[in-house]
């Protein structure tokens, strides 16, 4: 090959546009930067898709629960033959005290008849007492049940001497979510059965 080509050649390599390896790194290194604000912008909105994700999940699971929980009698002493006579109801049995509200006895999830056997409910299954644990993995919830006859949310104690239209039980359930938003969901059953 003649000089003058060489010279040609390798001027011509010469004129091609480059990076150098310092040109390089500062690139890299802006472009992480950059990619560490976008994340940083993201995660966030990520963490907010997610509990939205959740909240809807803990409110299917509250709704639910209320509802299985709305449709048991008021009390244990209530007549569950129709619904003819109500505790505390002259002639009939007194209603459950408030000291003693909860689980009667023995009785297991599939077999709660009143709103108060859920009192201090926190576990997990549905109400046919399958384990739901592997559907709600994360959540965590409580049931609540109390007096509250003149409805201001606070717990009454009941005393025989109420008169019956007035005896109510406050439900209330809490469901927290695995990011531990907690989610409250309440309703009133009255002594009207």
């Amino acid at each position: 090959m003649p000089v003058n080509r060489l010279n040609r050649a390798i001027i011509g390599h010469h004129m091609q546009a480059g990076f150098t390896l310092i040109e390089l790194v500062i690139g890299m290194t802006m472009m992480v930067v950059a990619i560490a604000f976008m994340m940083a912008a993201m995660l966030p909105k990520e963490r907010e898709s997610a509990d939205q994700i959740h909240l809807i999940r803990a409110a299917e699971l509250g709704q639910s629960l209320l509802n299985e929980i709305s449709s048991k009698a008021f009390d244990q002493q209530s007549d569950f033959n129709g619904g003819v006579l109500r505790c505390n109801e002259t002639g009939w049995k007194p209603c459950t005290p408030s000291l003693t509200l909860g689980v009667d006895g023995a009785e297991t999830r599939t077999q709660y008849n009143d709103v108060d056997d859920y009192h201090g409910l926190n576990i997990f299954e549905n109400a046919l007492g399958s384990d739901i644990n592997d559907i709600y993995r994360g959540f965590s919830v409580r049931v609540n049940v109390v007096y509250d006859n003149n409805y201001d949310g606070n717990s009454d104690n009941y005393a025989a001497t109420i008169d019956n239209a007035l005896l109510a039980k406050l439900i209330t359930i809490t469901v927290t979510t695995p990011l531990g938003t907690a989610i409250t969901f309440a309703t009133y059953k009255a002594n009207f059965e």
